[in-house]
């Protein structure tokens, strides 16, 4: 991996996240709209890298390797904000998205809705 990217994160960010965790589960969000893009995974590196360069950047498990959103699709995603959750195992990412967030071409990946089994006066 080149020697220029960023490997460690600031000690106050480092100490809010769960020390345990290899893989932390990352939601895009669209910054102005509210909707939630996707869901992907970030590392340490990963985080890292996107807190210095303010692009997206996750892990992707499936080929081993760092992803930065949209270099290849040029579907990118400006990052505006970060969050941690409570507990420092899920991290919400606001962002500006150019194009669409899914791998299919929709806008965002939750677009498959599934009905819902109970009766519309149940709870």
């Amino acid at each position: 991996m080149n020697a220029q990217l960023p490997t460690e994160l600031p000690a106050e960010i480092a100490a809010l996240l769960k020390t345990d965790l290899d893989l932390i589960p990352a939601i895009a969000q669209d910054a102005k709209s509210g909707e939630v893009l996707m869901l992907a995974y970030m590392n340490r590196q990963s985080l890292s890298l996107t807190l210095k360069t303010g692009r997206a950047t996750y892990w992707s498990r499936s080929r081993n390797e760092l992803w930065e959103k949209g270099a290849t699709s040029g579907h990118t995603q400006r990052v505006l904000a970060i969050s941690l959750d409570c507990d420092g195992d899920a991290i919400l990412i606001k962002v500006e998205q150019s194009g669409a967030a899914c791998h299919t071409g929709e806008q965002s990946c939750f677009h498959n809705q599934v009905p819902l089994i109970h009766s519309a006066g149940e709870r």
